[in-house]
């Protein structure tokens, strides 16, 4: 249980009280959106959304600071923004299972649409853009 105390395994780059942070408020902004679905009756209301965000905000952060232990000065280059991409292709991939096209009609436009900020706003957040992911909130 030594292993427990080693600042070396809970510490590090990234594992700070700025991350953390950053993890709570995406969870509780996106929770936010939910709660608003969940009390017009929608689908994807607060797990879903809250989900959605809060892991959005964790592979932001996995993008930034996870691999720094096979950066090498010169011979390892590393695109965070290469996994944001991966997160918006596939929420987008997602969005599009839950559209439904039924005689004529388009449902669940709305929800998927919803499910995507929630990722943007999750992003925003483990990117610590913390103002503009609050903005979308309150914009949404």
């Amino acid at each position: 249980m030594e292993w427990l105390a080693d600042p070396a395994f809970f510490g590090g780059p990234g594992q700070g009280s700025r991350q953390i942070i950053e993890l709570v408020v995406a969870f509780g902004l996106t929770a936010l959106i939910g709660l608003e679905r969940e009390i017009q009756g929608k689908s994807a209301g607060l797990r879903t959304q809250t989900i959605v965000g809060t892991a959005a905000a964790l592979i932001m952060l996995v993008s930034k600071y996870g691999f720094n232990d096979v950066l090498a000065p010169g011979t390892v280059m590393l695109d965070p923004s290469r996994v944001a991409a991966q997160i918006v292709s596939g929420i987008g991939f997602l969005g599009a299972g839950i559209i439904i096209v039924r005689r004529g009609s388009v449902h669940g436009l709305t929800t998927a649409a919803s499910v995507w900020e929630s990722a943007a706003i999750g992003m925003a957040a483990g990117a610590g853009l913390l103002l503009l992911a609050s903005v979308m909130t309150a914009m949404h």
